[in-house]
C-alpha cells in the first residue's frame, strides 16, 4: 500500500517535471533567434544653415569604442554577423523612390543578419559613407590651406604629401539589440562645408614710453584699445542625429531629422526546422 502511494507521488512529480524539462530543452532554440537588419541612410538636399534649427559649431566626439566595421570579416565573425547580398534586400522600392526625388540623396543601403543579443553583446557598427572631404579639410574641420598642404623634403628635391585618412560625409554608429523588446540606437554625424565667424584680436601699439626721435617736445600716451576684427572662414561642420527607438520585428522604422533620415527594417529569420 505504501509502495503504491510512493509510486503515485512520484508520478505526480514527474508529470510536473516533464513540461519543465521540455521548456528547458526549448530554451537554446530561443537563444538562437536571428534577425535580418536592413538600413537606408539618406540626406536631404537643403542648406543646413537656412533651416529653422540652431546647430552648434562644435560637438562632442562620438565614442567608437567596442564598435566594428561591416567590412571587417574578423569583427563579423566575432559577433556572428553575416552580410546579406543585394538580392535579399526588401527596401529596394524605398531606395528607388529616394533616388528619383531631387530632394534626397541616398548615402548608404546595406543589410546584415545577426543573433538575438542584448546591448552588451550585440554588434555595434561604425558606419562611413558619402563624400570624402579629407583633401579639403582637416579632421577637426579646419580648411586645408593649399600653400601648407605640402612639405619640401630637406634631403631630396621632391615634394612629400601626407596621405590623410578619409573624412566621410556620413560618420557614426548604429546598433540593434534585444532587451525584452527590439531597440535601435543611432548616433550619426552628417558633415557639410559651412562658414563661421572668427575674431582676430589686434594688439594696439603701446606708446606709453616717451619717444623723442630728435624732438623732446613730442610725446605719445596710451592708445585706445582696438576692436577685434571679425572674419569668416570655411570649415567642415557636423550635424548630428542622436535617436533611440523601440520597434517590433517586421516593422519598418523611420528616423526623421531636418537634414537626414534613416529607413530601417528588422525581420525575424524563420526557423530552419
Amino acid at each position: 500500500m505504501m509502495k503504491n502511494r510512493l509510486l503515485g507521488h512520484n508520478g505526480v512529480i514527474m508529470n510536473k517535471l516533464i513540461p519543465l524539462l521540455m521548456l528547458l530543452i526549448a530554451m537554446p532554440s530561443w537563444a538562437q533567434r536571428q534577425f535580418d537588419i536592413e538600413v537606408i541612410i539618406f540626406k536631404r538636399v537643403v542648406n543646413a544653415e537656412q533651416t529653422n534649427e540652431t546647430w552648434p559649431n562644435v560637438l562632442p566626439p562620438i565614442d567608437y569604442q567596442n564598435t566594428g566595421s561591416l567590412s571587417s570579416q574578423a569583427y563579423l565573425n566575432q559577433k556572428g554577423v553575416t552580410r546579406l547580398p543585394a538580392s535579399e534586400y526588401k527596401l529596394d522600392k524605398q531606395e528607388e523612390s529616394l533616388r528619383n526625388h531631387a530632394g534626397f540623396q541616398v548615402l548608404l543601403h546595406t543589410a546584415w543578419r545577426q543573433n538575438d543579443e542584448g546591448k552588451s553583446n550585440a554588434p555595434a557598427f561604425h558606419l562611413l559613407a558619402g563624400k570624402d572631404y579629407s583633401s579639403q579639410f582637416h579632421p577637426d574641420g579646419r580648411e586645408i590651406n593649399p600653400s601648407t598642404a605640402t612639405q619640401q623634403s630637406p634631403i631630396e628635391d621632391t615634394v612629400e604629401k601626407a596621405v590623410p585618412k578619409p573624412l566621410y560625409e556620413l560618420d557614426g554608429k548604429l546598433q540593434v539589440y534585444v532587451q525584452h523588446y527590439l531597440y535601435v540606437d543611432a548616433l550619426l554625424d552628417l558633415k557639410e562645408p559651412s562658414v563661421r565667424d572668427i575674431e582676430v584680436e589686434e594688439t594696439p601699439v603701446d606708446f606709453s614710453q616717451n619717444t623723442t626721435d630728435g624732438d623732446d617736445n613730442v610725446q605719445f600716451g596710451h592708445l585706445q584699445a582696438i576692436s577685434p576684427t571679425v572674419t569668416e572662414e570655411r570649415f567642415l561642420k557636423s550635424y548630428r542625429l542622436d535617436q533611440k527607438r523601440r520597434m517590433r520585428s517586421g516593422e519598418t522604422l523611420y528616423f526623421d531629422h531636418p537634414l537626414m533620415g534613416i529607413i530601417l527594417q528588422v525581420r525575424k529569420v524563420p526557423d530552419a526546422s
